[in-house]
C-alpha cells in the first residue's frame, strides 16, 4: 500500500461552534476517524490513524527519566483529540487546540507529507512570508537537490 501523502494549501472558515471543513482531497486520505493535536510554530497537526500507531510507538520509546521528553510527550498528548468527520466535512476542533493555535475564523489547511496542520491565517501567512525569504538558504542547508 502506498505511503499517505498530504499536500497543497486551503482555506476555510471556522464556524462560531469550533467547526472547520477538512479538505475533500484530506478527507478520501485519513478514513474514519483521525487525530489532531498540538504541532510546532503553533499549529495543529492531523495524523491518519495508521500515523498516529507509527508517532505513538515512537514516543513511547522516549526516555521517562529524562524531563524534556516526559514534558514534550505529556503537552503532546494532553491536547491531542480524535475526530470524526461530520456530513458536510467537518470537525470540531477543541477549544484547547483552538486557543492554542489561535484560530478565530480564516484558517490555513497546509498537507505535509504523512500530515495535516491547521493553521490561522494570519500566522500562516507570517510564516509563509519569512520561510519565502530563507528559502534557497533552507535548500541549501538541508537537501542537495
Amino acid at each position: 500500500m502506498a505511503a499517505t501523502m498530504f499536500f497543497g494549501e486551503f482555506e476555510h472558515a471556522l464556524d462560531a461552534k469550533g467547526r472547520l471543513i477538512i479538505p475533500a482531497k484530506f478527507r478520501e486520505l485519513l478514513g474514519p476517524s483521525f487525530v489532531i493535536t498540538r504541532g510546532m510554530d503553533g499549529c495543529i497537526f492531523g495524523y491518519p490513524q495508521a500515523r498516529w500507531a507509527t508517532l505513538q510507538a515512537q514516543l513511547d520509546d522516549l526516555p521517562l527519566t529524562k524531563k524534556d521528553a516526559r514534558a514534550f510527550v505529556r503537552f503532546f498528548y494532553a491536547a491531542a483529540a480524535e475526530c470524526e468527520l461530520d456530513k458536510q466535512g467537518r470537525i470540531m476542533v477543541p477549544a484547547p487546540l483552538r486557543q492554542y493555535a489561535k484560530l478565530e475564523k480564516k484558517c490555513v489547511i497546509v498537507g505535509v507529507s504523512d500530515r495535516f496542520e491547521i493553521w490561522s491565517a494570519e500566522k500562516w501567512q507570517t510564516y509563509e512570508t519569512e520561510t519565502a525569504a530563507n528559502f534557497d538558504d533552507l535548500a541549501e542547508n538541508l537537501i542537495d537537490f
